[in-house]
């Protein structure tokens, strides 16, 4: 049984892919959402290295390890936007030079380790979180180098995969939206 649309819920119907093709080409849901599927692994592969995450409930570790992967993702989209404000353009993913992924890398380690410090000295119950043993520690800092190396590998490889995603669209993209 085939279901058929009046020529007006035709039009809506389309207006609706057009909405959701726009939204899902903006380049900030892309850096939001490779962002998303980079990290999350990455908090999944380095949780034992925080204090009691090796021997934790699975449940309680997934929820620790989503919440911190939501948490990247707004970082990351945070360092995008101050490229994108440096650059005057939020399509400079689609073309970047070495500045502007060393911007994105910076915002996003300077980021991470004011979060790293604040969280590692945290006297609040139920905020903050404690390295294990295993964690080595940037010398003279506290800070440990898992999420350093996060912050300085993940974000190139997010921006070459949005690059890949939109590229195929840029020259309508650029001409929509800038």
């Amino acid at each position: 049984m085939s279901v058929r649309l009046s020529p007006k819920n035709r039009k809506m119907s389309a207006d609706k892919k057009g909405r959701v093709a726009r939204f899902i080409d903006l380049p900030e849901f892309n850096v939001f959402i490779f962002a998303v599927l980079l990290n999350y692994p990455w908090e999944f592969l380095q949780a034992p290295l925080y204090r009691g995450m090796a021997t934790a409930d699975h449940w309680y570790g997934v929820k620790i390890c989503t919440r911190a992967t939501l948490g990247d993702g707004v970082i990351m989209l945070i360092a995008f936007w101050a490229v994108a404000a440096v650059s005057r353009s939020r399509w400079w993913l689609l073309r970047p030079d070495r500045r502007q992924v060393a911007g994105l890398v910076a915002v996003g380690v300077a980021i991470t380790i004011l979060f790293e410090r604040l969280a590692t000295s945290s006297v609040h119950p139920g905020w903050g979180w404690r390295y294990a043993d295993a964690m080595p520690l940037l010398p003279g800092t506290e800070v440990g180098l898992s999420p350093l190396a996060q912050w300085i590998i993940l974000p190139p490889l997010a921006i070459w995969f949005v690059r890949r995603q939109l590229e195929t669209r840029a020259p309508q993209l650029k001409s929509d939206n800038e």
